[in-house]
């Protein structure tokens, strides 16, 4: 209170102003405050960090929380920062005037706003001409030139290279909207920056390949193509041990059936061995010993038994079509099921193998290859072998009543000492 019309100076926000109020005698000093300080009502635009667009004009009171509650409810944002139009940070509300221009974020850097009519004639793909993109929900920020120029052909290439494409097709940031997964986009993006491909860890190759497809990166394709052939674990193509399939035996019910299609058996023991009704089709059993095994009828079919011992082997009702049988050694197995089940290698490839003194009644060998093969005193009574291939097959002491014929070549076969002869209706060639 100043007595007698005094009157005194007051601090405002730019200034020093004094005002008297009251008469002669007595009066109060009012603070005049100017633009930067007390209740007197600030407007300003705010835009988003980075963006000239969308902005919003809002009355400044308070405190600079209060400007950032009212800035997070007009953009939609976590307001935490605000600066001025040259990128300072403003920490006082005083330091804020009338009609000021303010960019807000949500604790990023300061990005200084690009615009069409700011940039120079020409600079339209230069480094300088940055822009957002938000890719499922995550942003990144870029150039023009690095989405454009080194895969000048791809999707991100004609979507960027003139502005203005995407139209509306922006957030409330101005950010461009790519409805794609942020993950798989990042590598793509660092791979058109500095052309190397770098994946995180945990980050499925597979995925990003699709993406590089998507935006037709055709270099990037290569790259990945290459990176997902040599992350593939080389195939295992040892073979199977007798311990470790003794050990896959055990854990099986006795009948279940074991599938064994395709496995690699080449030189393994499997001797002695309960293998009923093992389903071993296309399997590799080259050079195995089956010596003693029970093969009751698994299914061999197109297995490749080349150079296998088979020797007092059970092969009831076993199944060896189109088998390849080539050099085996099959002496006094047994093929007879006296229920009447019927061994079946029709079309195998038998040449070579030593079957002397096998038990072969009613056994399918119809157009099998049995050239140069060891039948010495076999059992073949009611055998099919109709168009199989014995030349120079060793046949002497065999069995073959009742045996069909037909067809076979028999050329250089011997038959001597046949236990029965061979009946007229089975014609042979």
């Amino acid at each position: 209170v100043a007595k007698g019309g005094e009157s005194e100076w007051v601090e405002g926000g730019e200034g020093r102003e004094k005002k008297k109020v009251g008469g002669e005698t007595g009066g109060r000093v009012a603070t005049h405050s100017g633009s930067g300080g007390g209740n007197a009502m600030r407007r300003v635009t705010l835009f988003l960090n980075g963006s000239p667009k969308n902005g919003k004009v809002v009355a400044v009171y308070g405190t600079l929380s209060d400007l950032l509650s009212v800035a997070s409810n007009k953009l939609g944002i976590k307001a935490t920062s605000v600066y001025n139009g040259k990128g300072g940070l403003i920490d006082d509300i005083a330091l804020i005037r009338d009609d000021d221009v303010l960019f807000v974020c949500e604790g990023e850097p300061f990005i200084d706003p690009q615009t069409d009519s700011k940039l120079p004639e020409g600079l339209s793909g230069s480094h300088t001409d940055w822009l957002t993109l938000n890719v499922g929900g995550r942003y990144f920020t870029t150039t023009r030139s690095t989405l454009v120029n080194k895969e000048p052909d791809s999707m991100l290439a004609h979507m960027f290279k003139d502005k203005g494409v995407w139209g509306n097709k922006q957030d409330h940031r101005g950010a461009f909207l790519i409805d794609r997964s942020p993950e798989y986009f990042e590598p793509i993006l660092n791979y058109l920056r500095h052309g190397q491909l770098i994946v995180n860890d945990g980050i499925n190759l597979l995925g990003v390949l699709e993406e590089a497809r998507f935006f037709g990166i055709d270099s990037l394709i290569e790259h990945l193509e290459v990176a997902i052939k040599n992350s593939q674990p080389p195939e295992d193509h040892s073979p199977i041990s007798r311990k470790e399939f003794v050990r896959f035996l055990l854990a099986t019910p006795t009948k279940s059936e074991l599938r064994c299609q395709g496995l690699n058996f080449s030189g393994a023991d499997l001797s002695r061995l309960d293998l009923r009704y093992i389903n071993f089709k296309m399997a590799n059993l080259s050079r195995c010993n089956l010596a003693h095994a029970n093969l009751c009828c698994a299914n061999l079919e197109r297995a490749d038994l080349s150079g296998s011992v088979l020797d007092c082997a059970n092969l009831q009702g076993v199944k060896m079509l189109c088998s390849n049988a080539e050099g085996a050694s099959l002496k006094l197995c047994n093929f007879e099921d006296p229920s009447g089940l019927k061994a079946n290698l029709e079309g195998a490839n038998l040449k070579g193998v030593d079957m002397e003194g096998s038990q072969m009644t009613g056994i399918n060998l119809r157009v099998a290859t049995l050239k140069n093969a060891k039948l010495k005193n076999c059992n073949l009574r009611g055998a099919t072998l109709a168009g199989t291939d014995l030349e120079n097959c060793d046949l002497s002491g065999c069995d073959l009543q009742e045996a069909n014929l037909r067809g076979s070549n028999v050329k250089g076969a011997i038959f001597e000492e046949m236990l029965t002869p061979l009946h007229m209706s089975q014609s042979v060639r």
